[in-house]
């Protein structure tokens, strides 16, 4: 239910919404994810050598880096975004991060954007995957938060609801506990248009 609420909004079928656990809900940003958000080119900039884009949705940054020439692999669990992803150009698979991906431990760049740090509500869990994938002189970008708080979430439309999922949210403040915790520092911490990342790279 998740994949099919998710994969009716990329297609443009409906307008879905985030629900949070105390009642909040807001409209998933699909837009942004298709056509790019302000900071995007700064992002990008500091993508270097093979880039894995960890919960590429749509592959707006998958399709943008092979654009500029670096060799770029999308990853995803929504068939229909892989879809996307190629469609575009990109070279993408459907995989889940904590699967076999191909070319662990030589990446160069770890991309977790859009709040992808969230994935699976374990942030430590996630990171400690990343700098398995990561070559030893690479480099994690992941997008920070506000606050950090792990929650119980789920998707809807005007018809069907999802199943709840826990989703996370690491904010700067927090950002470095969990990079040791995973055998990374953090190397900076940096802003653009409001959106807020950390470079992290292997403490070996």
């Amino acid at each position: 239910m998740i994949g099919g609420l998710y994969e009716g909004s990329l297609a443009g079928l409906g307008s879905v919404e985030l629900e949070h656990a105390d009642g909040r809900r807001e409209r998933l940003p699909v837009d942004q994810w298709c056509d790019g958000r302000p900071g995007d080119d700064a992002l990008l900039d500091r993508c270097a050598g093979p880039t894995l884009d960890v919960g590429s949705g749509p592959g707006r940054l998958t399709v943008a880096l092979a654009e500029r020439g670096l060799p770029a692999l999308g990853i995803d669990v929504t068939p229909y975004a892989v879809e996307m992803t190629r469609a575009a150009g990109g070279l993408a698979l459907l995989r889940d991060v904590f699967d076999h991906v191909p070319g662990a431990g030589r990446w160069e760049t770890v991309l977790l954007a859009d709040g992808n740090i969230g994935i699976g509500g374990d942030p430590a869990a996630l990171l400690r995957r990343v700098e398995a994938l990561l070559h030893r002189r690479g480099r994690a970008i992941a997008e920070l938060g506000a606050a950090t708080r792990t929650e119980w979430v789920r998707l809807r439309d005007a018809r069907q609801v999802s199943d709840w999922f826990r989703w996370s949210h690491v904010a700067h403040d927090a950002i470095g506990a969990y990079a040791a915790e995973a055998g990374l520092r953090v190397a900076e911490v940096w802003t653009e248009a409001g959106r807020c990342f950390a470079d992290l790279t292997p403490l070996g």
